[in-house]
């Protein structure tokens, strides 16, 4: 096989949940193949870009407030927990996702920066609304 880093990339890449991993200063160094897929973008155009090119504008000072306090703080209010969002596809459509996050620290324990996972539930969210709204009709 090949050596565990190079196994650890492959792994990252082939999962089927997108995967974004971005520093401190919320600049994106991984994106994987699922991330294209889903936001549409592909890793030469968003690996080096900051967070806020798939955060939908009126979310934006929420999630940095959030990523701040986090990396202050080292912990997350939201690790672990799936947590339904908005965001944006290449394309300018608004997606529905559903998330989970983690802080990633080197090993002395300092926060590097933060991962995210990732999958597109729009067409849930759209079918579970259309039903609420013939329920109340």
């Amino acid at each position: 096989m090949t050596d565990q880093s190079q196994l650890d990339a492959n792994i990252l890449n082939d999962v089927a949940d997108a995967l974004i991993y971005s520093d401190r200063s919320g600049t994106i160094t991984r994106w994987n193949r699922a991330s294209a897929a889903l936001f549409g973008f592909s890793a030469d155009e968003a690996l080096g870009q900051n967070l806020d090119f798939i955060i939908p504008e009126h979310l934006r000072a929420a999630h940095w407030k959030g990523f701040e306090a986090a990396l202050a703080s080292g912990t997350m209010k939201l690790a672990g927990k799936p947590t339904l969002t908005r965001a944006l596809h290449k394309s300018g459509r608004k997606l529905y996702i559903e998330m989970t996050f983690a802080l990633v620290r080197d090993s002395g324990g300092a926060v590097q920066g933060s991962v995210a996972m990732a999958r597109d539930v729009t067409e849930r969210v759209e079918r579970e609304r259309a039903a609420r709204l013939a329920q109340n009709s």
